[in-house]
């Protein structure tokens, strides 16, 4: 693999946007409404947003200042007069309507009544609720944390969930978010997004032993860690398991007629690579143990 190696410092705040922005990517959308000390509602989306701790729950967003003239956003002004706010999570069914809400409005504008959001009234803190979002959580504003004084820079906002509000419309039988249902969406670079949809969904099985710890890759046999026939991820599930099939379970596997066949029709000398094949199909098929065994014959 060829890099290209950019020193940051060479790069315009626009260019390093661009980078940035695509590379670290899908970034989860945080749809924060905010309230000044007179009572003025924003709303306003960003996509520097993660949540950042369990115990205490606290998510963590950015609203940078505008590169163009260094000016600050009114979500940010306000949280600093009313450090309350809700975090609403977008789906695919409102995002048109959320990217509404991230034009520069003129301050004193209801972001709400532009782009046709219900407010709801919230519970704990002053600042309303998304009705049209699916999840909801109440916050309060533990710190700002300016990382800047030049435009761009970010200043994280650490807020504490206080309450969280779910829709039972995505919930599954044991009163979990499920996946498939609350269609969530991200933001990419320019002006791409991606929508989290049952077809682009996918597990990563987790070891099942008692200890919980794979024997990862380094413990691999040499020609099985250098394979020229498994990729990168096939050797991360082969990683995931805690022990390797014993002899005897190789040996038995061997003399099934689903191993006989494939080794009577080779030859020594392409027997490797003929296996390595074969393990990949299992592996395709989730069958991790038998694809090691073939490797180990």
């Amino acid at each position: 693999m060829k890099l290209r190696t950019i020193d940051a410092s060479s790069l315009t705040p626009a260019e390093m946007q661009v980078y940035l922005h695509y590379a670290i990517a899908p970034r989860p959308i945080c749809f924060v409404s905010t309230i000044d000390k007179n009572g003025g509602v924003n709303l306003s989306p960003f996509s520097f947003f993660n949540v950042f701790s369990i115990n205490p729950p606290i998510c963590v967003f950015s609203p940078t200042s505008r590169a163009r003239d260094n000016t600050t956003k009114h979500t940010l002004e306000n949280v600093l007069e009313v450090p309350e706010c809700v975090i609403n999570i977008v789906n695919y069914d409102m995002v048109q309507q959320t990217y509404l809400t991230s034009m520069d409005y003129k301050k004193g504008v209801n972001e709400f009544s532009k782009a046709g959001f219900t407010e709801l009234a919230s519970e704990t803190v002053k600042p309303p609720r998304v009705a049209e979002s699916t999840v909801q959580l109440e916050c309060v504003v533990n710190d700002v944390i300016s990382l800047g004084k030049n435009g761009g820079a970010g200043n994280l906002v650490v807020a504490e969930v206080k309450r969280i509000h779910i829709s039972e419309a995505i919930l599954d039988a044991n009163d979990k978010i499920d996946p498939h249902k609350i269609d969530l969406v991200a933001r990419l670079g320019g002006d791409w997004y991606c929508r989290v949809t049952g077809d682009n969904l996918f597990k990563i099985s987790k070891p099942t032993g008692s200890a919980g710890i794979g024997i990862g890759v380094d413990a691999f046999p040499k020609e099985v860690k250098y394979s020229e026939v498994l990729t990168g991820n096939n050797l991360g599930v082969l990683g995931l398991v805690e022990t390797l099939p014993s002899d005897e379970e190789v040996r038995a596997f061997a003399r099934t007629d689903e191993m006989k066949e494939l080794v009577d029709a080779t030859i020594s000398d392409s027997r490797t690579l003929h296996l390595h094949i074969k393990a990949r199909q299992l592996l395709d098929n989730g069958r991790v143990m038998d694809a090691w065994k073939v490797l180990l014959m």
